[in-house]
């Protein structure tokens, strides 16, 4: 299987990073190939500036520096995202990827009624490993913006009967080695067995 990891967060020594690596390690395991996107490394943009926004519902974006991520979408059956839950939801450099490359023409087209149709149905699993700082009842009751953005949103997109995984180290302000540990153990296993 072909999976992209697309990963998001500006430090390199975060706990993230561990996640990352972790996740990386379970595909190659798998005997899966990898690529990696890291948002914050390639320091893309992930600004909608107005021309690009006036043409959105046109044609797929023109901007050459989207191509890679365009091309790395349609080679991918699988699709797991690591990053940090910041304010319940997406840090703004991923919402401004999904924002900017999951784009007309390139995941979905509008019919004329402006009915969706999907043009990632070649993606069959979608994962996200992430950390939040809040406890699991509190993201529950601000209703996990994040996760139903991506198991939602994102994969109305994919194929009908997309496979999904949510994995998430919470109280992450309050975790300790211990707890860090065995949620890389807990990614490593069910990631495997994805």
């Amino acid at each position: 299987m072909r999976v992209l990891v697309v990963y998001c967060h500006p430090l390199p020594d975060s706990f993230c990073a561990a996640v990352r690596d972790t996740v990386l390690e379970a595909i190659a395991a798998k005997g899966c190939e990898a690529r990696l996107v890291d948002l914050y490394a390639e320091k893309f943009d992930p600004v909608m500036w107005a021309d690009e926004r006036r043409i959105y519902n046109q044609a797929a974006p023109a901007d050459p520096a989207l191509q890679a991520h365009i091309e790395y979408l349609k080679w991918a059956e699988m699709i797991v995202f690591v990053y940090p839950t910041w304010w319940y939801g997406l840090p703004a450099m991923l919402k401004g990827w999904l924002d900017r490359v999951w784009a007309t023409d390139v995941v979905f087209t509008l019919k004329g009624d402006g009915m969706i149709v999907p043009l990632m149905t070649h993606i069959s699993k979608i994962a996200v490993v992430t950390t939040c700082g809040a406890p699991l009842w509190w993201s529950h009751l601000v209703g996990h913006p994040g996760r139903k953005t991506i198991l939602r949103g994102i994969r109305a997109l994919c194929a009908k009967r997309c496979r999904t995984l949510f994995l998430a180290h919470y109280l992450m302000d309050a975790s300790t080695p211990q707890t860090r540990t065995a949620f890389l153990g807990k990614v490593r296993r069910k990631l495997e067995r994805f």
